[in-house]
């Protein structure tokens, strides 16, 4: 899939706040983080819970189900009870809008 999504207004995001979007039927959660924006898998991998409504600490994410924490940058997992990884998606900004592109299949 090389289709990118428009997914928000530049400009429309603070600093540490998301939004959560449908990419091609995922759920995907955009975040800004330091001027820049990531994008993550809106599912935990531990047990499916919406990632995007635990707490954010520094650019990581705890899971609010069972407290499983990732990094936003990369998906890694850092602390279990999960042990694999987020799916992470690329993120741009073209023409003032934030997109986002499902390159899993790529």
């Amino acid at each position: 899939m090389t289709d990118w999504t428009d997914v928000a207004r530049e400009g429309s995001l603070a600093e540490g706040e998301h939004i959560v979007v449908d990419v091609d039927g995922t759920a995907v959660a955009v975040f800004k983080l330091e001027g820049a924006y990531y994008a993550i898998l809106d599912a935990c991998t531990h047990d499916g819970a919406e990632i995007a409504s635990g707490r954010l600490e520094g650019c990581e994410i705890i899971c609010p189900r069972h407290r499983a924490r990732f990094s936003l940058k990369t998906g890694q997992v850092l602390s279990p009870p999960a042990y694999e990884d987020l799916p992470t998606f690329p993120v741009r900004v073209e023409g003032g809008r934030i997109q986002v592109r499902d390159a899993r299949w790529d």
